[in-house]
């Protein structure tokens, strides 16, 4: 029996956020082939080239027309496995999602990584002929005890790829107290970098 290697399509910006849900779905599944851009006129080409195993989507990509990437999907492949962060309250994405299969899942694009990557397992571990999955994301997420309020809300601006200034003025601080938190999530995460820091943060549902 042949057994396929699992693809994936992840459409994404660059952030730390994206960065988390990679490391984790490679870490779920080590022979997973990871297909990844951030050019919103690659998508159609790469979908119509080539078929994916899962397909991700993030409907805040810049440029991505994701009603017509949708329409398309639902018209070449009703059975794609497709995950979209889109807000699904938006009139667009109402109008352009088909009538879920229970191979499709709309999510909003707050929900962290780990979250995603926990229910698209199933879907890694099989081929689409396997049939669909009851799939569900649900909060609340858990989060770190050991944190105070202050540094959760530090962390989920750096897992959002703000940088100091920004989670500053987001959150009426000094930039020096913003960088005194973020030397204090490393030391408490027991990670070097703030790439390690995001990573395990989604993993281990730090964040919401």
């Amino acid at each position: 029996m042949i057994v396929s290697t699992p693809t994936a399509l992840v459409a994404a910006a660059p952030t730390l956020f994206r960065r988390g849900l990679v490391t984790l779905l490679q870490e779920q599944c080590p022979a997973l082939r990871l297909t990844l851009t951030a050019d919103a006129s690659e998508v159609a080409d790469l979908i119509g080239l080539r078929k994916f195993g899962l397909i991700v989507l993030d409907g805040a990509l810049p440029g991505l027309d994701l009603p017509a990437v949708l329409e398309g999907l639902h018209r070449s492949r009703p059975t794609q496995r497709l995950l979209v962060l889109a807000d699904p309250r938006e009139p667009a994405v109402r109008r352009a999602a088909p009538a879920w299969s229970g191979t499709q899942l709309l999510v909003p694009p707050h929900v962290p990584p780990h979250a995603l990557a926990a229910v698209l397992a199933p879907w890694l571990a099989t081929t689409p002929e396997a049939g669909a999955f009851p799939i569900r994301v649900e909060a609340p997420y858990l989060l770190a005890g050991s944190f105070s309020r202050r540094e959760l809300e530090v962390l989920r601006l750096v897992v959002a790829d703000q940088c100091n200034e920004e989670i500053a003025d987001h959150l009426c601080l000094s930039v020096r107290t913003v960088e005194s938190h973020r030397r204090t999530l490393l030391q408490k995460a027991g990670t070097r970098t703030l790439v390690g820091l995001a990573a395990r943060a989604v993993r281990e549902g730090w964040v919401a």
